[in-house]
């Protein structure tokens, strides 16, 4: 059971690893590369010039979220015995980012198509075609606020079920509540002001290391051989 429990661990370790650095990648590397902020004509130009890396962008971003969906239901499994309420909702939270994800992937395929001036565009000037890649970008990035208060929720019941485990270190776990909590403030930060995902976001970072800690924690250490007892049984007197 503990070497089945360990494997689950390590193999779900991995996939976080993986769903952080395909983030990375879509979410700061191509970005930088791509888009200039207010410049419909320059954007335009670096799409077209570097294709390659925006469609690369798209299709990371899909393998990434379905990566997502599989670390759900690999920590459900190692986690569900703990508490089965917070493991469903844990996963529920998560499959509620799908959509966003394949919206996200479909205005990119969409602005790519304007700017590549397909036959059925020809009446729209270039200028026009510009404009509207950058509208369907925006309106992409309007949506990331609440993208990113769904990272934030899905950390808060990963947090509580890592803490009262038994098998993992309960600060590990307090500190996925901490960088759920601070996911969240970012995510209602954006709601309410223009700038307010990115300002808040500065002073969140140190929190968000949370996540990368507790991927290479269950890569490298697995869970605990002789398990703690979990905040359940203490507060039960220690009985199971």
């Amino acid at each position: 059971m503990v070497a089945d429990r360990s494997g689950t661990a390590r193999m779900a370790g991995g996939l976080y690893l993986l769903v952080i650095m395909t983030g990375v990648f879509v979410m700061l590397y191509a970005p930088s590369r791509l888009y200039v902020p207010g410049d419909a004509a320059a954007t335009a130009a670096r799409i077209l010039a570097r294709e390659g890396l925006f469609r690369a962008q798209q299709a990371v971003a899909l393998v990434s979220e379905l990566l997502f969906v599989a670390l759900a239901l690999l920590l459900h499994r190692l986690l569900a015995d703990v508490d089965r309420a917070h493991a469903a909702l844990m996963v529920g939270i998560v499959l509620l980012t799908a959509p966003l994800a394949f919206l996200s992937v479909a205005f990119g395929a969409g602005t790519l198509g304007l700017l590549r001036g397909a036959e059925a565009l020809a009446a729209f000037e270039p200028r026009q075609r510009e404009a509207l890649a950058l509208l369907l970008l925006q309106v992409e990035q309007e949506g990331l606020p609440v993208t990113t208060l769904l990272w934030g929720a899905w950390l808060l019941p990963l947090g509580h079920l890592v803490r009262r485990s038994g098998f993992l270190p309960p600060l590990l776990g307090a500190w996925l509540v901490v960088n759920g909590l601070a996911y969240a403030a970012m995510g209602a930060a954006g709601l309410l002001f223009a700038q307010g995902l990115q300002t808040v976001s500065v002073f969140a970072r140190p929190l968000l290391l949370g996540e990368l800690v507790f991927a290479l924690w269950l890569v490298t250490r697995g869970v605990r051989t002789h398990p703690l007892p979990s905040a359940g049984a203490v507060s039960r007197g220690g009985r199971p």
